[in-house]
Formats: structure tokens, sequence, C-alpha cells
């Protein structure tokens, strides 16, 4: 009964670590290649090895596409500084918001929804996929959220070029099954998506 009540104990452990949000670790913000290599070296990529990032290489992707740089202002410029963005971050072990201010992945779902984030075979099995989603009470103007976003991408292009790391920028996606699969609340509409990993050999 005794080894029964461990590992039962042990199940529970493992269940609750598993829904727990992730603390990142502090970004790290210096380092990297000089700007006009990482710009020679920006592609698109449509092939990603299974090998997960780390949660270094997580925190710096998120905080290069879109954290706070110095007091109340990001990375990325949006008009009239409306900040209307949120980033969902899609990992195997579940979907997660990007809390930028505490630098913390918020557990949304328990569930694996890489394969939502878009319509391509790799994008189920690539490490992770990026949704950005804006708040149309802040940004009415659709074509300015969408200008916003791409100020968000080129970031994380940058950043990928820079680390060797692939990715790609992507519109092939069902919006409308992937905000039922979110629970996006109906003030957001899903722009675009992006997937990062590692270039497949």
């Amino acid at each position: 009964m005794k080894k029964v009540a461990l590992c039962a104990a042990a199940l529970m452990a493992s269940a609750t670590a598993f829904t727990q949000n992730i603390r990142l670790p502090e970004p790290q913000k210096s380092g990297g290649k000089p700007l006009m290599e990482a710009l020679s070296q920006r592609r698109s990529a449509r092939a990603f090895a299974a090998k997960a990032l780390s949660d270094q290489t997580i925190s710096n992707l998120l905080w290069a596409a879109y954290g706070f740089n110095r007091s109340n202002m990001r990375t990325a410029p949006s008009a009239n500084n409306k900040q209307e963005f949120e980033i969902y971050v899609a990992l195997e072990k579940g979907l997660f918001l990007y809390n930028a201010k505490d630098n913390v992945l918020e557990l949304v779902k328990q569930e694996d929804l890489r394969a939502k984030a878009g319509k391509q075979d790799f994008v189920a099995t690539a490490p992770l996929n990026l949704v950005y989603a804006y708040n149309t009470g802040k940004m009415a103007d659709e074509k300015m959220a969408y200008a916003d976003c791409g100020f968000i991408a080129q970031n994380v292009y940058l950043y990928c070029a820079s680390e060797g790391l692939a990715t790609v920028i992507r519109g092939f996606v069902d919006k409308d099954d992937l905000a039922k699969a979110i629970g996006l609340k109906p003030e957001y509409a899903i722009t675009l998506s992006q997937t990062v990993g590692y270039p497949e050999n």
C-alpha cells in the first residue's frame, strides 16, 4: 500500500509540475552576430529538426520578439505605442501566453496545439510555434496591426539568423479554428503564426 501511495503522490506531483507556468531565465541581451551578418543570413525555412529549444533560448527569442527594452517600451514598435499584441507559444507540452513584464510563460492549455497553428505538415512537429493576436479594442485599424505584427516577426527572423535557428512566418492558418482551440477572447484577432526551431540537417 505504501508503494502505491508513493507512486500516486509522484504522479500527482508530476502532473502538477506539468501544469505550472514556466518562469523563464533572464534573457541574454548581449552577444549574437553583428546586424549586417544577421541580415545577410535572414531567410525562411520549412524544415525543422525535432530538437526542443531550451528555456534560455525561448527567453531570448521572446525578448527579442516583443520584450521590454526600456521603461514600458518594447523591442518592436507599434502605432501610437498601442502595444496591442499578445504572443501565444505552442509547445509540445502545452500552449502558453508570453508575459513579457514577468518573463513568464503562462499556461493556457495543457495540450499540444502545434498542429492548429498552421496547415503545413512541418508545423505540427516543429518544436515551437508563435501565434500573434492583437486586441482590436486597442488597435481598430487591421492594416496597422499587421504592420506592427511584421515588426515583431522580423525581430524573430533576426534573432534566429543570429543564433543559427530556422524560422518562417505564415498566413496559411485556419484562424477561426485556432482561435477556438486557444479560447481566444472575442476582442482579440489572430494575424499570423511563426514557426521556430533548429534547421533540419
